[in-house]
């Protein structure tokens, strides 16, 4: 098969992007390049590799398996490059991939770690929700990531290989308020009180669910501010313009303006918190990490049960 790098970088970019147009921006080329490069793999493998839909593209099976091979290829290639490049220097790249609100805590944490211990382990590190961090691990572009599940806790998704996921910490939501607001005195609400409040969520979309609403509420929601960044999120509450969810780890970074309140009177929201890899031996750059990431998660798990 005439098969080129440069097709199976495209390939891995499509496949982790899902679309023919992130996958050019990424790379630097036009749309039309992008797709002559699928062309020209699905000509020289005989078979299709994606699927088309109106919101973008999938791997069929074929494209996985291909894929699978696409990223030991190009991994064996990077890391002769930075062999010949670096002579015996050992220092080793990891590349994390984390759920929004996993940053400000867990990830900075971790982060702050490694660099007084371990400054030789060079970490990257990159926001994103579950798909795209699942995508990114599949094409090889992540080597970790974090990702949190509601019970009962199923795998990130179907593929073959199956991931391998390790649980770090069980966290749960709670609600953020206005301090001087009407639950100023409260420290828990039912969702009677909770009827015509003003939310500040999450931006919905097709892989990335809302966030920001209590989840069960009865009624529709009154959404009146969106914003991605749990940050902005929480200084919104503290300026009076409504409330929203945030998991318990957020504690420590929650600004001033804000208080936390229980909800009463419906089913507690459970989180859990993984770590996710592809099967196969992690580097020791890569279980340095994961160690100092348990690290951390313990250190939170006992905050949250005082």
């Amino acid at each position: 098969m005439d098969i080129t790098l440069v097709g199976l970088r495209v390939l891995r970019e499509v496949a982790e992007r899902g679309t023919f147009t992130a996958a050019a921006r990424t790379l630097g080329y036009t749309q039309s390049a992008v797709s002559r490069q699928v062309a020209a793999l699905e000509q020289a493998t005989g078979t299709r590799l994606f699927d088309r839909y109106p919101g973008g593209v999938r791997l069929t099976v074929a494209g996985r398996a291909l894929l699978r091979h696409a990223v030991t290829v190009l991994d064996a290639l990077d890391a002769a490059t930075r062999e010949l490049g670096r002579g015996e220097d050992d220092s080793g790249p990891v590349r994390l991939g984390f759920f929004p609100a996993a940053g400000a805590v867990l990830v900075a944490r971790a982060l702050a770690t490694m660099c007084r211990q371990y400054s030789h382990i060079r970490v990257t590190t990159r926001e994103g929700a579950t798909p795209s961090l699942v995508r990114g691990l599949r094409a090889g572009t992540l080597d970790l990531a974090l990702l949190t599940s509601r019970p009962p806790h199923r795998l990130p998704d179907t593929d073959d290989p199956s991931l391998l996921v390790e649980p770090l910490l069980d966290d749960h939501l709670v609600l953020a308020v206005p301090a001087h607001g009407r639950f100023a005195d409260h420290d828990g609400v039912t969702a009677a009180d909770l009827v015509g409040e003003k939310w500040i969520a999450g931006p919905a979309a097709a892989d990335e669910p809302s966030l920001g609403v209590w989840p069960g509420l009865p009624g529709r929601p009154r959404v009146h501010h969106t914003a991605r960044d749990w940050s902005t999120k929480l200084h919104l509450v503290a300026a009076g313009a409504g409330i929203t969810t945030v998991p318990a780890t957020l504690r420590s970074v929650i600004p001033a303006g804000v208080r936390i309140v229980r909800v009463e009177d419906l089913p507690e929201e459970r989180r859990r918190i993984s770590v996710v890899r592809l099967p196969g031996p992690a580097t020791a750059p890569m279980r340095v990490l994961v160690h100092t990431l348990r690290h951390h998660a313990s250190d939170l798990a006992e905050q949250n049960r005082e």
